[in-house]
């Protein structure tokens, strides 16, 4: 028996240094949209889509941060009423009125939900349609729950100008103020960054591609060389699907005088932002759990065997180590123990990075194997709704798969 959970240990213990010295760099927090200020060249006429959909709580706060942008050129914001019950648009005109900026912000009311399309897209593309009126050369597509900095579109059209960029987002910081904001909303942002490393994204040159869409400025140009949003109409993780398409798709380059100059893949970026910030509370476990189980068994394709892999790759990875430890100080085997704490605290390492951006506990980057268990049953309870036909509800509507909608 020793010897097998030796073994488990130091496969785990080889999985952490691995990821640690060859995976991008997932763990580091530096890819930063307000690391250093950029100053605007040039001023492109920007139209910002808001989807909503019953948000009258949050809207009066996060359409004043987008209609007090500080930024100086031409900018318009068109919020697409999807169907709701709370008089969301109402608000909305309100506050338009009340900062002075009324002829700025365009309320559209949402259309019926059509087939092969998920309810947020949909919005989206009505926005989008009415925005092209403006002949835009970005779009800012962004969440109802978002305040903005009001640097934020300033500095993501400066970086997209400056580095020649079709896509620009930034992971926003996520509420983190009740107890369990604190103990999981740190690790849904490090599990994204394992799945898509910033550094990797970034890169031209690398396939991974990633988004957040709470903020995502997109190109006009790079929007219609992909085919527009319809092209993702049936995505539940849009953002990323989005941004998969834009780096996928070539594009000519800008940087040679020749005309006959090779397409080069999309150049999209994606970092984090320490100013702009989610409204969306996530105050208790349920909540939290719902919004990992709505597209955890999305991300992984609708893949019995992907699950399979998570279910066990999953506790190797993370509740090896802390096992290893007490079942070692227990038997008294102690290259066990040692090795075990030497695997756990290699997570915490590449866990505390994350911790200190949110400004949590020193010690809750100790508790990364029980977050991860939680997150383990929640992906499993994703598998489980979809297969029941309730995966992917949101907003009182329901998406089993892509392949339903």
């Amino acid at each position: 028996m020793d010897v097998i959970v030796l073994g488990l240990m130091l496969l785990s213990l080889t999985i952490w240094l691995g990821l640690l010295c060859f995976w991008g760099q997932f763990w580091r927090t530096d890819q930063q949209l307000e690391v250093t200020e950029t100053q605007l060249e040039s001023l492109p006429v920007v139209c910002v889509v808001v989807p909503a959909r019953n948000e009258a709580e949050l809207i009066p706060t996060t359409l004043r941060s987008l209609l007090l942008q500080d930024y100086p050129g031409s900018l318009n914001v068109f919020l697409v009423d999807d169907r709701s019950t709370d008089r969301t648009a109402n608000f909305a005109e309100g506050v338009a009125h009340a900062v002075g900026k009324p002829q700025q912000l365009h309320i559209i009311s949402g259309e019926s939900l059509p087939p092969g399309w998920s309810g947020k897209l949909w919005a989206v593309e009505q926005g989008i349609k009415s925005a092209s009126l403006f002949a835009p050369d970005y779009f800012l597509l962004t969440d109802a729950d978002i305040e903005h900095d009001p640097g934020n579109l300033r500095r993501l059209v400066a970086k997209a100008v400056q580095e020649d960029l079709d896509l620009v987002s930034v992971m926003v910081r996520l509420r983190c103020e009740s107890f369990w904001e604190k103990l999981l909303i740190p690790a849904f942002v490090f599990f994204f960054q394992k799945l898509y490393p910033f550094r990797w994204v970034n890169n031209p040159n690398n396939p991974i591609a990633g988004a957040a869409g709470g903020s995502i400025l997109i190109a006009r140009e790079a929007l219609e060389r992909i085919g527009g949003i319809q092209v993702i109409r049936q995505a539940l993780i849009d953002d990323c699907a989005l941004a998969q398409a834009v780096k996928k798709t070539k594009r000519q380059s800008k940087s040679s005088f020749s005309p006959a100059s090779p397409a080069r893949p999309g150049r999209i970026w994606l970092g984090l932002s320490t100013l702009t910030r989610s409204l969306r509370a996530y105050d208790s476990l349920a909540t939290i759990w719902d919004m990992v189980a709505r597209t955890a068994y999305t991300q992984l394709n609708y893949s019995p065997l992907l699950l399979l892999g998570t279910l066990v790759g999953m506790p190797l990875i993370y509740l090896v180590p802390p096992v290893c430890v007490i079942l070692g100080a227990v038997w008294g085997n102690w290259a066990i123990a040692l090795t075990g704490l030497l695997g756990w605290l290699l997570m915490t390492f590449a866990y505390y990075p994350t911790i200190r951006f949110y400004k949590c506990s020193f010690w809750l980057a100790f508790s990364l194997p029980a977050i991860a268990f939680l997150y383990t049953l929640m992906t499993l309870d994703s598998a489980l709704r979809h297969w029941q036909g309730r995966g992917g509800a949101w907003k009182g509507r329901v998406y089993p798969s892509s392949d339903n909608l």
